[in-house]
Formats: C-alpha cells, structure tokens, sequence
C-alpha cells in the first residue's frame, strides 16, 4: 500500500512540532504503516517549520490503513474479530503512547478514520481551538487508573446449613425467610464496609494531587477476574506530583482487610480526552456490541491498562 492507497487513520491530536515530525520517522502504526503528523498546514520541505505555527498549531498523528479491513461496511464485520480488533487496539496504544514520551497527547478513539487527508484536515480545522485547549489543559499530567477489588463471596457450606447459619426449623416459612434474608445483608454489609471505608480513602487522598477525575463502570466478567471490581476511578495527575500520589494511595490501604488496590499508569489520558462537538463530520458507530478483549476497557490493549480507545469509526458525512 503506497502513500495514495486506503484511507486516513487518526490515533490522537498532538502539537504540531518539527521536533515531534522528527521523533516519528521510523514508528509504525497499524498493519506496520508509517505514522506522520497531518495538519492543518503543511511543513517546509527544507526546515521542517510548520506555516501558521502558534498555540492553535495542532495536527492529527495519522498513518494510512486498507480501506478493505477500514471502510464502514468492512469494519463492522472486522469489529467482531477479536484476533484482529485486539492488534489493533495494540497498535493504536502503541502510537499514542509514542508520541506522550515527547510531549502532551490527546488520544482519539479506536478507528478514527477519514476518507482521506483533505477530509481529515478540514475535521482538524474545524475543531483546531478546541483541541488547543483540551492539549493545555491536559499539559504537564498523566492519567492514572485505581481499581478497587473484593474477594468474591464464599459459597454457604453445606448448602447454606453451616454452624453460623440462623436455625429456623422451628419458625414459619415466611419467618424463616426474613430471618435469612437478614442474615444474607449483614453478610453483605460486612463484605463491602471495608471497600467503602477504602474507596473513601482514597477519594480523600486522591483529591489533594489530581486536577481531574473519571469514575468509569466496575468491569464485570473475564476483565475483573475473580474478584469483585467495586471501584474503577482515573485520575488525571502532574507529572511532578505522581510518586507521591502512588505513595499516599498505598498508604490508604492499611488497616483495611479483605481489599485489594490496584494502581496503573502513567499513560496518555485516554479517559479525559474530549468527546467530538456536534459540528464534526457525521460519525458512525461500529455494531453496538462492546468486543470483549483481554483487559480493560474493552478494546484495550492486552499489553497495558489504560483506559483504552474507545470504538469509534468516524466518517465525512458517508453513508454505510
């Protein structure tokens, strides 16, 4: 596929910089294309400065993907192979997390995909100021991940007659059920007081070092594992300040038992990146479906724990 082919994939928006164009000459994205800068001006071929260069100077980290496996019709189907939509999430991350290690990144979602070029910079235009100012505010921090687990509740022996369990076999049915039903919720309770003691903790903690917070859905399933994710927070932190907020979270921890804390990051700040504005070029959505992958979110890749990409194949006002 030579530089003209298949159609403008965007893995995140990023300040459009010589020295940024130059960190990018040898890294890959999808399927092993080069990834290059797209903005909104093009550079000059002899020094490398970008016309209309300011604080508004933004461009999109782009490389080119086979409109085969990327057009609407194609994707939606691509969406349900989970082999294929797990190398791309990898990649995908892989670009964004390249391009944070030489300055303030806002990732895009997943299959972020345009037309072409022309297509992708009239998007980038019409949203330049905003991008601006969401790379400002994001200057400086990293996204932090805190999850929260639970051992899972241990089943009744015996099938629910241990020597703990409340004798009513001398009380009516309906009797016998409440008094059950009692002994299940102070079960529960004591269960989760001590997540909710920690969890309190560390929104405490947690507050004193990050600008922002996220509070994302508790993963379920083959994400959480064994255990009962009961808290899935990100934090947006300085950079200054991101040895002492791993520090004061795991201090939060003593004294509780049967929690476990799990603290990831730094990574790009998937979970603040800013949604689309309404006046972007329509974008459709891959199947409604989440594809299930192998750690969070789904779509993420295998190899990290950011909140990763989301699901997104935006277009120019196609239809499917």
């Amino acid at each position: 596929m030579n530089g003209r082919e298949g159609l403008t994939y965007v893995y995140a928006v990023a300040a459009d910089t010589p020295a940024l164009r130059a960190s990018l000459d040898g890294v890959q994205g999808i399927s092993g294309a080069p990834v290059f800068l797209l903005g909104g001006h093009r550079p000059d071929v002899d020094t490398g400065a970008v016309q209309g260069s300011g604080p508004d100077a933004v461009a999109f980290v782009s490389s080119r993907v086979p409109a085969d496996e990327f057009d609407e019709p194609n994707l939606k189907e691509r969406f349900e192979d989970l082999e294929w939509l797990e190398g791309v999430a990898r990649s995908h991350h892989e670009v964004v997390q390249a391009v944070g290690r030489h300055g303030t990144v806002l990732p895009l979602r997943m299959a972020t995909v345009y037309q072409n070029d022309e297509r992708a910079r009239q998007a980038l235009a019409a949203q330049r100021h905003a991008f601006a100012e969401r790379l400002s505010l994001l200057r400086g921090r990293s996204e932090f991940g805190v999850k929260l687990y639970v051992s899972p509740a241990a089943p009744p022996e015996n099938g629910g007659n241990s020597a703990d369990s409340p004798d009513t076999s001398s009380l009516s049915p309906g009797k016998a059920y409440l008094r059950s039903r009692r002994a299940q919720h102070h079960a529960r309770e004591s269960r989760y007081e001590p997540a909710e003691r920690a969890a309190a903790r560390v929104e405490e903690l947690a507050s004193r070092f990050s600008t922002h917070r996220v509070r994302h859905p508790a993963q379920r399933g083959a994400l959480a594992g064994p255990e009962e994710n009961v808290l899935n927070d990100a934090y947006l932190v300085p950079a200054d300040q991101a040895d002492e907020f791993r520090s004061a979270l795991t201090g939060a921890m003593e004294g509780v038992d049967g929690v476990r804390m799990e603290v990831t990051g730094p990574w790009a700040p998937y979970s603040f990146a800013m949604p689309p504005p309404a006046s972007e070029p329509t974008a459709s959505e891959p199947p409604a479906s989440e594809p299930a992958t192998s750690e969070p979110p789904a779509s993420e890749p295998a190899t990290s724990e950011p909140p990763a990409p989301q699901r997104s194949a935006q277009r120019d006002g196609r239809t499917p």
